[in-house]
């Protein structure tokens, strides 16, 4: 790939004597939607943790824009494009949905705190145009999550499905690269699924962002996606667009099952 965002060079990494990754190779190409699939246990959740720096990796290197990040915190790699949600959402409940969305917009607004909290305390105009500078931003991220309307509603009596829509919001507002999203579609209805669908889609298409997600929904990653790796016992196995997957003989085994072969036939 020549316009490769990401890339991910021969990464291992070990829990004590078990082994989660073997020299895995990736590269993510800038603005698509790329899907990471595999068996529980494959590592998907791994790698994740490694490319947005909860995890060091025992071996390899990991590049964003061609700057490697190994030895840099979350925080960092947060200022450098990177975000990500988690399989459990994660929201301030007893905030609005646009409060919520806009407590990301930290990473990218004055990050001297000591001088913003003083050009607050005297409401000096460079506060009040980045307060309304975050405003409008936040306020786009909803509309192209499709939950502008929800912008006053509390976060926490959001069903499940809005919830993950938020919760992709929010991280939006740190004007990722980069949005790692772990397993976006767990527990939503076919309704939701397509609502998220076209979430992503239009994040894609009208922001800088490139997707890269972890899913087991493969109706959604089929639908969805541009390009699908797919992971076994720590392994890459395969990657190709999602046509191409679905004809795999060796994901078929690991992973689809013969039934979903016949079915894609």
């Amino acid at each position: 790939m020549e316009d490769s965002l990401l890339k991910v060079k021969e990464v291992t990494k070990y829990f004590g004597g078990l082994q989660a990754l073997d020299k895995v190779d990736l590269c993510i190409e800038r603005g698509l939607i790329t899907g990471l699939i595999g068996p529980n246990g494959a590592g998907k959740t791994t790698l994740f943790n490694i490319i947005a720096g909860f995890y060091p990796p025992s071996g390899g290197n990991v590049f964003l824009d061609g700057e490697c990040l190994n030895g840099l915190p979350v925080h960092k790699r947060v200022e450098r494009g990177i975000a990500r949600t988690f399989q459990i959402t994660r929201m301030f409940k007893q905030m609005n949905v646009l409060e919520n969305v806009m407590v990301g917009a930290h990473s990218w607004t004055t990050r001297n705190r000591a001088m913003a909290f003083l050009a607050g305390m005297l409401n000096l105009s460079s506060i009040r145009h980045q307060e309304a500078e975050i405003l409008e931003y936040a306020v786009e991220m909803l509309r192209l999550a499709g939950i502008e309307k929800l912008a006053h509603e509390m976060a926490g009596t959001l069903p499940h499905g809005q919830q993950r829509l938020l919760e992709m919001a929010r991280a939006m507002t740190t004007k990722p690269k980069l949005l790692l999203l772990d397993e976006p579609a767990a527990g939503l209805n076919p309704h939701e699924v397509d609502v998220l669908r076209k979430a992503l889609r239009s994040i894609v298409t009208n922001t800088e962002t490139t997707i890269l997600l972890v899913e087991h929904d493969m109706r959604m990653v089929m639908e969805t996606c541009d390009w699908v790796y797919v992971f076994d016992f720590g392994r890459k196995i395969a990657e190709d667009i999602p046509e191409g997957i679905t004809k795999n003989k060796k994901v078929v085994e690991a992973y689809l099952g013969k039934e979903y072969s016949h079915a894609s036939a």
